[in-house]
């Protein structure tokens, strides 16, 4: 086990050993799917999954029951919010940091087994940021709901335009060099940490790629999607972060 500060994560990326990956799951009362997100990841030393932490973002129900009798890690996070949940996981492997960090979701929407799919291009030192795209994927019918792809092509045609990078998803399934992770100096406590992080990614020069993803139905409602409110709030929160971090480049220039 070990960081990729000082060589020794370094060289297991590029090719000389096996990278540590770790796993960050955020969770609000997913009780009903978040055993069959852990039942699902690859198993086994071959892949390099070391740990899995789910972040229990106030849950009213067995979520962290359920997660904590399939193996993983659970921290509590009572301040609701994606970004709030992302961050306590994160803050639960500081003190001994994997190489790869992977984020993915506790509804069961995405496949967790297609988890090396994600990991290679930074194994083989092609990438440092690699997100599972769901619209160059398979999805099924009904899974990635109208305002969601909408709302995937809006976003990523900004960015296009405002910093010359291609996205063509915001999703939550995708990896992360931990070094990276770290420099990006993450802050969004709610709906904009997806696009937090691409933007950074872009500001900081990071090497991105894209892996097509399948996806399906979610156990269970949405809490974004899935309401108007939610979509809503969404896509102002995230437009919002688009408009904050523009704004920012206009004023260094």
């Amino acid at each position: 086990m070990g960081t990729l500060a000082g060589g020794n994560g370094a060289d297991r990326i590029q090719g000389s050993g096996q990278a540590v990956v770790d796993v960050l799951i955020p969770a609000l009362n997913e009780e009903a799917s978040v055993g069959h997100v852990l039942s699902a990841l690859p198993k086994g030393n071959a892949i390099g999954v070391r740990r899995v932490v789910v972040a229990d973002n106030g849950s009213t129900d067995r979520t962290a029951e359920r997660a904590r009798n399939h193996g993983a890690l659970v921290v509590h996070e009572p301040r609701r919010g994606y970004g709030h949940a992302c961050l306590a996981a994160m803050a639960a492997i500081s003190d001994d940091p994997p190489d790869i960090v992977v984020f993915l979701d506790a509804d069961f929407s995405d496949h967790p087994e297609e988890l090396p799919l994600l990991t290679a291009p930074i194994e083989q030192d092609k990438a440092d940021f690699v997100i599972g795209s769901r619209t160059r994927g398979t999805s099924e019918p009904g899974a990635l709901l109208p305002q969601a792809r909408f709302g995937n092509w809006l976003a990523c045609t900004l960015m296009h335009l405002i910093w010359g990078v291609r996205y063509t998803d915001l999703g939550p399934f995708r990896a992360i060099r931990y070094d990276a992770l770290i420099r990006m100096d993450m802050t969004d406590k709610t709906y904009g940490w997806t696009i937090e992080m691409q933007i950074k990614a872009a500001l900081l020069g990071l090497r991105h790629a894209e892996v097509p993803v399948s996806y399906r139905k979610r156990i269970g409602q949405s809490k974004v999607t899935g309401t108007i409110r939610g979509t809503i709030g969404a896509g102002v929160w995230i437009l919002g972060t688009i408009g904050a971090y523009a704004l920012r480049l206009r004023g260094t220039r």
